[in-house]
C-alpha cells in the first residue's frame, strides 16, 4: 500500500519538472527561429510606383497642340482626311498597362512634320527594389545613350561645344559649303550607333546651326532639364535623308515617378536649303512635355 501511494508521488514531481524544462525550451526554440539579431531576415517591400495604368496615347495630344506642331492639319480641306489626321496612328503595343505610343505625319506646303508620343511604365520585379527605383536607373541608361555633351565656357563668356570646341557653331557657321552638318537621330538607331563619337559631335553642332546669331549655344543644345517632371533632358539633331533638304529631329524625354514619356519632333523643309529652325521647335516639344506631365499630375 506504502509503494502505490509513492509511485503517484514520484510521477506526479516528475511531471512538473517535465514541463517545466519543456516550457523553457519551447521558449528559446522561438527565438531561435526569429533570429532577432539578423538584420534583413523581414524585408519590408518597397513602395510600388505612383502609375499602376497609362494615359490613351493618341488622345493624350489634344487637337490645339497638334495644329501648332502639325500646321498642314489646317490645310487639310477633306474633313475626314483631317479627322484621320488628327486620331494618329497607334503603335504596336503588346500591353497597353506598360507600354503605348502613337505616331502622326502631315505634310505642308512648306515642311513635313512627325510627331511621335511614347508612354512607359516601369514595374520593378524586385520587391527590394521600387518601381520609381528602377525607372531611374532606365532612365539614366536612356540619358546615357543620348550622349548629351556638357556646356562649357570660354574665358570670353561664350558658350562652346564641349565635345567640338568650336565656339562658332553658335553663330550658324557649319563649314566652306555653307550647309549644316548632317548627324544622326535623336534616338539610337541604325545610322546613329555605326559610329557613336561621330554622331554625337555631328548631333551638337548641327543642334545649333539654325539658332539665332549670337545666341547662346547653350541655349539650344542637347542637354539635362531641371523644369520637367523629376528628371528630363533635350536632344535635338539634323540629318539629310537621301538629298540636301535637311530634316530636325527633337526628342525631349522625362521620367515622373515609375512613367517614362519620350516625345520626338521631326520637321523635314520642302525648300531645299532651309533648315527647320531648332529653338522654336525644342520649345514647342518642351511645351507639349510640360502638358503631358501636368494632364499626368506629375
Amino acid at each position: 500500500m506504502q509503494r502505490k501511494a509513492y509511485v503517484p508521488g514520484v510521477a506526479a514531481l516528475m511531471a512538473a519538472l517535465l514541463a517545466g524544462c519543456t516550457g523553457g525550451s519551447g521558449g528559446g526554440a522561438t527565438a531561435d527561429d526569429s533570429n532577432p539579431g539578423e538584420p534583413g531576415v523581414v524585408t519590408e517591400a518597397a513602395q510600388p510606383g505612383k502609375y499602376r495604368t497609362l494615359p490613351e496615347p493618341c488622345g493624350a495630344v489634344g487637337h490645339k497642340a497638334l495644329d501648332s506642331l502639325l500646321p498642314g492639319i489646317e490645310e487639310i480641306t477633306d474633313e475626314e482626311q483631317r479627322a484621320k489626321a488628327y486620331a494618329g496612328e497607334p503603335t504596336l503595343a503588346y500591353d497597353t498597362d506598360r507600354k503605348v505610343g502613337c505616331r502622326w505625319k502631315v505634310e505642308s506646303a512648306e515642311a513635313t512634320d512627325h510627331l511621335f508620343v511614347d508612354f512607359e511604365r516601369v514595374v520593378s520585379y524586385d520587391s527590394a527594389v521600387s518601381d520609381d527605383s528602377e525607372a531611374e536607373q532606365l532612365f539614366a541608361q536612356q540619358v546615357e545613350a543620348a550622349d548629351l555633351p556638357e556646356p562649357v565656357v570660354s574665358e570670353s563668356g561664350s558658350a562652346e561645344d564641349s565635345r567640338t570646341g568650336d565656339p562658332s557653331a553658335s553663330s550658324g557657321d557649319s563649314g566652306a559649303s555653307g550647309e549644316p552638318p548632317s548627324g544622326a537621330g535623336g534616338t539610337p538607331s541604325s545610322s546613329s550607333s555605326s559610329s557613336a563619337s561621330a554622331s554625337s559631335s555631328s548631333s551638337s553642332s548641327s543642334s545649333s546651326s539654325s539658332a539665332a546669331p549670337g545666341a547662346p549655344l547653350t541655349e539650344v543644345q542637347p542637354r539635362l532639364l531641371d523644369d520637367l517632371g523629376d528628371e528630363a533632358f533635350v536632344d535635338d539633331a539634323l540629318s539629310s535623308s537621301g538629298s540636301t533638304a535637311k530634316r530636325r529631329t527633337v526628342t525631349v524625354a522625362f521620367r515622373t515617378s515609375n512613367v517614362m514619356v519620350t516625345i520626338e519632333y521631326a520637321e523635314q523643309s520642302a525648300t531645299l536649303g532651309v533648315v527647320p529652325d531648332s529653338e522654336e521647335m525644342q520649345d514647342m516639344a518642351r511645351k507639349l512635355a510640360s502638358q503631358l506631365a501636368d494632364s499626368m499630375g506629375g
